[in-house]
């Protein structure tokens, strides 16, 4: 099979951009126009089309996916003397907020399969300390929430879902990520599947106590002006950042059946090449929707890093979500962990990479990954 190959990228928010570009441009034209710039009908009307998406009954809009997961620790009261269980293999900001807050982290290892939180484990780690559970439903696919959440009732912890990667993303019982447990948070940076043009995040909810402590917590605490019952933080969304998302929004189901697509596409692609000896292509649980935020293989452990180098060598984009885990992080080491404490994170963290998935991807991009793919373990 003769290929030509082509340059393929990790991500083209471009090719995504292009059809909805006039549309783009009206909204923020019409933000521009109206002065609404911080807060205003513009983030309210994402907040409602958002979470009837998720079909929570709230959603506040935040500036970042961290800040939404700050915001919601702090509305939970989590601080110094409490412990927060969570994976130690996802992006930093999870264990970040829980540290900023003066909390203690309880890392728990992952599922070798999903790579995210493992259930089994986290009912050994609570403690009477224990606050709450913040599982991240990582790549695209839902933490197994039945399980989690079961513990959590039993033994009355909130739940706090990560959500960043999963806007879209379905558990096995047919409901969406930002309505599996107590607070779930979103980011909207660029690369996430529904990203702003900047910063965004956004908390759901169905408890309305929460819902209100938080609106407030997103402008310094402030309830009426000028008065600070509570403490918060300058969390608030950018009207323009609103107007942008609502209009990419209606795109985003097409957009992630494009990155399913290609996923179902590459594994008949590399079976067809014989790579599956070389090659763990992602699991999906039964039943479970996967959006596909990232794309994750994994190879040996001595093959990861050259094959990585035989990617970019070839115009191949690719990337390591994550190369070390959270509980190695250098400021993180008054938390008391080290290296071997988690050794199925620090295994994905040695041997896994990330190949292009957005619903762009061509016919001959994707035939070009492959391509390269096979050259390297048929050398």
């Amino acid at each position: 099979m003769t290929v030509t190959r082509v340059k393929v990228p990790l991500l083209d928010l471009k090719a995504q951009y292009a059809p909805i570009r006039d549309d783009v441009h009206k909204a923020v034209a019409e933000v521009l126009d109206s002065m609404a710039f911080i807060g205003g009908p513009y983030v309210q009307t994402l907040e409602s089309e958002l979470s009837s998406y998720v079909g929570a009954k709230h959603g506040i809009g935040v500036s970042s996916g961290t800040d939404a997961l700050l915001v919601a620790m702090m509305a939970l009261g989590i601080g110094p003397g409490d412990e927060v269980i969570t994976s130690p293999y996802t992006f930093f900001a999870t264990a970040g907020c829980v540290d900023r807050l003066g909390a203690t982290l309880k890392f728990v290892d992952i599922d070798p399969a999903t790579y995210n939180i493992d259930p089994a484990l986290i009912e050994a780690a609570i403690t009477p300390k224990t606050k709450a559970i913040v599982p991240v439903h990582l790549f695209g696919q839902c933490a197994d929430m039945a399980a989690i959440n079961e513990i959590a009732c039993k033994h009355e912890i909130s739940v706090i879902e990560d959500a960043a990667q999963a806007i879209g993303a379905r558990d096995a019982d047919g409901r969406f990520a930002g309505n599996l447990g107590r607070i779930a948070c979103f980011s909207f940076y660029p690369s996430k599947n529904l990203g702003a043009a900047g910063d965004g995040g956004m908390v759901t909810t169905n408890d309305d106590e929460l819902a209100h402590t938080m609106s407030i917590m997103r402008n310094h605490g402030m309830e009426p002006a000028y008065h600070h019952e509570i403490m918060g933080g300058n969390f608030r969304l950018d009207g323009i950042q609103g107007a942008v998302l609502s209009v990419k929004l209606p795109h985003l189901d097409a957009w992630a059946e494009g990155r399913r697509k290609n996923a179902e596409l590459y594994r008949e692609m590399f079976e067809a090449r014989g790579l599956l000896e070389h090659l763990e292509l992602p699991f999906v649980r039964p039943g479970v929707h996967h959006i596909y935020n990232q794309y994750v293989v994994r190879v040996a452990t001595e093959k990861r890093d050259p094959l990585l180098a035989h990617l970019r060598a070839n115009d191949v984009g690719c990337a390591v979500y994550y190369p070390s885990g959270c509980h190695t992080q250098p400021c993180l080491a008054h938390q008391g962990y080290k290296a071997g404490d988690f050794p199925i994170s620090e295994a994905a963290a040695l041997s896994t990479l990330s190949l292009p998935i957005f619903g762009e991807l061509s016919d001959e991009q994707r035939d070009t990954v492959v391509d390269v793919v096979a050259e390297f373990f048929e050398a």
